[in-house]
């Protein structure tokens, strides 16, 4: 049995010898030409409220993200795997601006409900696999949209929310597969650990083997 001073120990990131400790995100990532339309739109708004943090994650719609033990990956990978070959590839819309209030702007997602659906399936197939312990939990994105700025002061939320919420958008891509990311805790830059192409196969999990249809 792990002690806490063990797991605190471990979760610090401390590396021992199969324990280490990563942060990870699974993504749908837009074509190379709509995210270089993105960026160059961050940078624009990172010059124009400026922000001292900039945004420069990777341009992408959240699926999920969680936090568990690096001897862990290959399960995780093969249920994501797994998923993926069930998912049929889906058309993916983003127009105009939302906002969470005061703290972030974002592009919104308008085809939602394919994105809502993965996620949905991410979860029922594997909650419990993503979890490490009662603190760190795996959180699924039921609210689709590709973030703009975060973190945002609040007079930087007030400008650019009435500049932007007047703003307008569009743009498009068949999301075919979805990207594992995973860092080291405590950084910032994720890494791509894996891409899990859709297939649209009838797939099912019967006593932890897969059957194909």
């Amino acid at each position: 049995m792990q002690t806490p001073l063990t797991l605190r120990m471990q979760t610090a990131g401390i590396n021992m010898p199969g324990y280490r400790v990563f942060e990870y995100q699974l993504v749908l990532a837009p074509h190379e030409a709509l995210r270089n339309k993105i960026r160059d739109l961050r940078q624009e708004f990172n010059q124009a409220f400026d922000m001292d943090t900039q945004s420069k994650g990777r341009c992408s719609i959240l699926l999920c993200n969680f936090t568990q033990y690096e001897m862990m990956e290959e399960k995780v990978r093969s249920r994501m795997c797994s998923i993926a070959m069930g998912t049929t590839p889906f058309k993916i819309e983003l127009q105009d601006f939302g906002s969470f209030p005061a703290h972030s702007i974002f592009i919104n997602v308008a085809s939602r409900l394919p994105v809502q659906q993965l996620v949905k399936e991410i979860r029922h197939q594997s909650q419990r696999l993503l979890r490490l312990n009662d603190e760190h939990k795996p959180y699924f994105a039921l609210e689709p949209h590709l973030t703009l700025a975060a973190r945002l002061k609040p007079w930087q939320y007030e400008k650019a929310w009435m500049e932007y919420s007047n703003r307008h958008f569009s743009g498009r891509f068949i999301a075919d597969n979805m990207v594992l990311l995973r860092r080291p805790l405590g950084e910032f830059q994720y890494q791509i650990l894996d891409r899990f192409q859709f297939e649209n196969m009838p797939v099912t999990t019967k006593q932890g083997m897969l059957a194909f249809g």
